[in-house]
C-alpha cells in the first residue's frame, strides 16, 4: 500500500470534507447558546442540525435542499406528535409502529429518501429520553422548534458552503471516481503475474468493478443534474465533464484488455514478457490514480513519462521476440499481445489528455459535451404516491423490511418499559441503524456495531483515565466527532468506533458523576438491541439473497443482450451513436453490478440458504466476460475495423441471440425454447476466413517471412472473429449454466 497517495486521497475526498462540515454545522449552535448559558437549548438546536445532516449525502444541490426540506419537515412533526402522545404508552407504541413502517417504507423511493425515514425514526426514538421532561403543550412545541431551527440552520450553512466552491463536490467525487478505476486497473494486472489466483482475482475483479459503477451512477447524478456544471457556460463544469466522459472510456477500455490468461501464460510464462505487460498495467493504474489525486484537490497533474517510455520498450521488446520466439503454434498467442500492447498504449493516450485537462484550459469546446448525449446517462425516480400502494404486498422486499423494523422497534420498546432500562432509547437507535433490507447486511452492522462499541468504551476509558483537563477532553471530542462523520457512509465499525467515545467524553462532560451508569447502559442496551435486530432479520419475513436472484440474472441477460444487438447491429451496416453504445454498457454494467452484489450478500447468508453457489458465481463470471468482450467489439467499432462485408455477421449475430434469449426462457422456465445445435455453424464461415489467413501467415513464417499484408490483415480480422467466438462459446455456456441452475431457482 503507498501510504502516501492514501493520505493524499483522504485529505482531500468529500468524506473528510463532510465530516468537517457536519461537525462544524453541529458544533457551532451549542457552542453558540453555551456562550449565553443556555446549553440545553444549545444541544437540541444541534441535534436538530445534526439529524438534518444525515440526508445531506452527495448530489445535486436542488436535491439536497429538498431532501433537507422534507427532513425539517418529518423532524419537526415526528417530535411533536411524540410529545403529545408521550402520556398514553398505547398510543406512543401505536404511533411508534405506524411511524416506523411508513419512514421504512419511502426507501422505496432512494437513497435520499431512505436517509430521511432514517433521521426521522432516531428523532423518533430520542423523544423516549425522560431526560427531556417535556410536560406542557409549550415545552412540546418549543421543542419542536429548537429542532427545526437547528435543521434550518444546517440546511443554510450547507447551501451556503455550497455556493463559496460550487464545484468542490463534483471534483471530489469525480477524483474518487477516477482512483476506483485505477484500483480495478491494477487488479486486472494481476492476471499477468505467474501462479495467479484465477478464482480470487476475478472475485476481486467483480468487487471492484461494482464499486466503480455505483460510483459512476452517483457521478453521473451529480454532474448532469447540476444546472451550474451543464447549462451554463463555466470552463470548470465542462472540463469535469470532459474528465467523466473520458474516465468511463477508460474504464471501458480497461474491460476490453480481458484475455484467455491461461493460454497466454501457457505460451510466454518460459519468457519474461507477461512481467513486461504486468508492469505497464501497474503504472497505467498507479498514474490514474494520480489524476485522481489531482482532480480531487484541484490541482494540476503532469506524466513523469515513464509509462510511454516503458510501453515502448514492451514494444520493442515483444518485436523482438516475435523475431526469436514466434511459431506457428504461438502466433495467435502474439496476436493477444499486440492487441494488450496496443489498448494500453491508447490507455496512455488518454491518460495524458487527462493531465491536460487538469489545466482546465479554457480552450476545451463546449459542443463535445453537447455531442455526449448525458441526458441518457441520468435516471429519475418519480415519487408518486402510485409506488407506494403497489408496494403493499409481502412480494415487495421493502414492504417486508418495514414490517420487520416496525414489530423490531415495538418488541424494542416494550422490552425497555418492561425491565425499565436506563437510556432505552439506544436499545431503539440501535435496532434501526442495525436492521436492514438484505441479512447479510445487517449480519455485518451486528457485528460492527458490537466490536466498535466495545473498542470504543475501551479508548473512552483509557482517555478519560489519563487525561483530566476539560479543554483537552473537549479538543478530543471534536476530533472523535469529526471523525466518526468522516466514515459515517463508507465504514460503520470505524465510524461506531470513533463515536462511542465521542459519545463517552460528551456525556461526561455533562455529568461527570453517572459516568460508570453510562457505559453500563451503552453496554447492555448496544447487546440488547443487536439481540433484537438479529432476531427479527433472521425469522421476519426474511429476505434470503437466493430468493430475489434470478430476477437479478435474467435482467443480466436482458440488458446484455440488449448491448449485444445494438454493437452487432452496427456491424451488420445500421448506424448507432456513441452515446447509444455508452448507454448499452451502462445498461449492462449497472445489472453485472447489481448481480454481483447479490452474490456476494449470499455468501454471507447461513449455509442452509446458499445453494449452487459455485455455479453462480461461474454465471456471474461468465456475463462478466461476455460485457468485456462485447466492449472490445464497440472498440473495433470505434476503429472501424470492419475487414469484409457487413452481411457476413448477420447470420452469427442471430445464433448469439437465440443463446441470450433461450438462456432467459429457460430461467424463467418457459416452455417455448428453442432447440440449439452446438456446432457453430454460423461462425464456420467466418472462422474459414480467419483460419486460411492464419494458414497463410503460418507458411510464410516458415519460409522465414516475419513481415508481410498478410500479418496486418490477419490481425485485424482474427481480432474481429475472435470475439464473435469467444462471444458465442459463453454463450453456450451461459445456457449450461442456467439448466443446472433452473431446478434451485424455480
Amino acid at each position: 500500500m503507498d501510504y502516501i497517495k492514501t493520505y493524499k486521497s483522504f485529505i482531500n475526498s468529500h468524506y473528510l470534507s463532510e465530516g468537517v462540515r457536519i461537525t462544524t454545522g453541529v458544533l457551532l449552535p451549542a457552542f453558540l447558546m453555551n456562550y449565553f448559558s443556555l446549553l440545553s437549548t444549545g444541544i437540541v438546536i444541534s441535534l436538530g442540525a445534526l439529524f438534518v445532516s444525515i440526508t445531506d449525502s452527495p448530489g445535486p444541490i436542488h436535491h439536497r435542499r429538498n431532501g433537507m426540506l422534507a427532513c425539517i419537515a418529518a423532524i419537526f412533526l415526528v417530535t411533536l406528535s411524540a410529545g403529545f402522545i408521550a402520556g398514553s404508552p398505547v398510543l406512543l407504541t401505536l404511533f411508534l409502529a405506524v411511524a416506523c413502517f411508513f419512514f421504512s417504507m419511502i426507501g422505496i423511493y432512494g437513497a435520499r429518501p431512505t436517509s430521511i425515514g432514517t433521521a426521522a425514526m432516531i428523532v423518533l426514538t430520542l423523544s423516549f429520553d425522560p431526560q427531556l421532561n417535556l410536560v406542557t403543550p409549550l415545552q412540546v412545541v418549543q421543542h419542536s422548534l429548537y429542532m427545526v431551527s437547528g435543521g434550518l440552520w444546517y440546511m443554510c450553512f450547507s447551501t451556503l458552503l455550497y455556493n463559496f466552491r460550487p464545484y468542490r463536490l463534483a471534483q471530489q467525487a469525480l477524483g474518487d471516481c477516477i482512483q476506483a478505476t485505477a484500483q480495478y486497473m491494477l487488479i486486472r494486472a494481476e492476471f499477468y503475474k505467474k501462479q495467479v489466483d484465477y478464482e480470487s482475482t476475478y472475485k476481486q475483479v467483480l468487487q471492484q468493478q461494482a464499486v466503480v459503477q455505483h460510483k459512476q451512477n452517483e457521478l453521473s447524478e451529480l454532474l448532469f443534474k447540476t444546472r451550474s456544471i451543464v447549462k451554463e457556460s463555466t470552463n470548470v463544469g465542462r472540463t469535469l465533464v470532459m474528465i467523466y466522459m473520458d474516465v468511463a472510456d477508460i474504464f471501458e477500455r480497461i474491460m476490453m484488455s480481458h484475455q484467455q490468461y491461461s493460454l497466454l501464460h501457457a505460451y510466454f510464462d518460459e519468457t519474461d514478457i507477461l512481467d513486461d505487460y504486468y508492469t505497464i498495467a501497474r503504472e497505467l493504474g498507479n498514474e490514474l490514480y494520480e489524476v485522481g489525486i489531482a482532480v480531487q484537490s484541484g490541482e494540476q497533474s503532469t506524466s513523469n513519462g515513464i509509462l510511454l517510455e516503458h510501453i515502448h520498450k514492451t514494444r520493442e521488446k515483444l518485436d523482438n521476440l516475435r523475431l526469436s520466439y514466434l511459431k506457428p503454434d504461438n502466433i495467435e498467442g502474439f496476436i493477444s499481445l499486440r492487441r494488450i500492447l496496443e489498448n494500453i498504449a491508447d490507455l496512455g493516450e488518454r491518460l495524458n489528455i487527462l493531465h491536460k485537462y487538469t489545466t482546465y484550459d479554457k480552450s476545451i469546446k463546449q459542443k463535445q459535451i453537447k455531442e455526449a448525449g448525458y441526458e441518457k446517462l441520468i435516471s429519475s425516480q418519480q415519487i408518486t404516491p402510485g409506488l407506494f400502494i403497489d408496494n403493499f404486498t409481502l412480494k415487495s422486499d421493502t414492504f417486508r423490511h418495514s414490517l420487520r423494523v416496525s414489530i423490531a422497534i415495538v418488541v424494542g420498546y416494550l422490552v425497555t418499559q418492561l425491565f425499565n432500562i436506563g437510556h432505552s432509547y439506544w436499545v431503539l437507535l440501535t435496532i434501526i441503524v442495525i436492521l436492514k433490507p438484505a441479512y447479510s447486511l445487517t449480519k455485518q452492522r451486528n457485528a460492527d456495531r458490537l466490536l466498535g462499541t466495545f473498542a470504543g468504551i475501551f479508548i473512552g476509558i483509557i482517555i478519560l483515565y489519563f487525561i483530566k483537563n476539560e479543554t483537552v477532553l473537549l479538543v478530543l471530542l471534536i476530533l472523535f466527532m469529526a471523525g466518526a462523520y468522516t466514515f459515517m457512509r463508507t465504514n460503520y465499525f470505524i465510524m461506531v468506533f470513533l463515536m462511542t467515545p465521542y459519545l463517552i467524553l460528551f456525556y461526561h462532560l455533562l455529568n461527570p458523576t453517572n459516568f460508570t451508569i453510562l457505559l453500563k447502559d451503552r453496554v447492555v442496551d448496544t447487546i440488547i438491541g443487536s439481540v433484537i435486530a438479529f432476531a427479527a432479520s433472521f425469522f421476519l419475513f426474511p429476505a434470503w439473497e437466493r430468493e430475489k436472484i434470478k430476477p437479478l440474472m435474467v435482467t443480466m441477460l436482458a440488458e446484455v443482450k440488449g448491448y449485444f444487438t445494438l454493437i452487432a447491429n452496427a456491424f451488420n451496416g445500421q448506424m448507432i451513436t456513441r452515446s447509444e453504445q455508452q448507454v448499452g454498457r451502462r445498461n449492462a454494467l449497472v445489472a453485472l453490478a447489481n448481480l454481483s452484489d447479490a452474490f456476494n450478500r449470499m455468501l454471507s447468508e447461513p449455509k442452509s440458504q446458499q445453494k449452487e453457489t459455485e455455479t453462480l458465481h461461474q454465471f456471474v463470471v461468465l456475463n462478466h466476460m461476455l460485457t468485456s468482450y462485447i466492449a472490445t467489439l464497440s472498440h473495433y467499432l470505434q476503429m472501424k475495423t470492419i475487414p469484409y462485408t457487413s452481411e457476413e455477421f448477420v447470420k452469427v449475430a442471430e445464433d448469439i441471440q437465440k443463446y441470450f434469449t433461450n438462456a432467459i426462457g429457460i430461467l424463467e422456465g418457459s416452455d417455448n425454447l428453442d432447440t440449439l445445435i452446438s456446432y457453430k455453424d454460423s461462425l464456420r464461415h467466418l472462422n474459414e476466413r480467419a483460419n486460411n489467413l492464419l494458414q497463410k501467415r503460418k507458411q510464410e513464417l516458415k519460409d522465414g517471412l516475419m513481415e508481410s499484408a498478410t500479418r496486418q490483415s490477419l490481425f485485424d480480422l482474427k481480432s474481429i472473429v475472435d470475439q464473435f467466438n469467444l462471444i458465442y462459446n459463453v454463450a453456450v455456456d451461459i445456457n449450461k449454466v442456467s439448466q443446472s441452475l433452473a431446478p434451485t431457482l424455480n
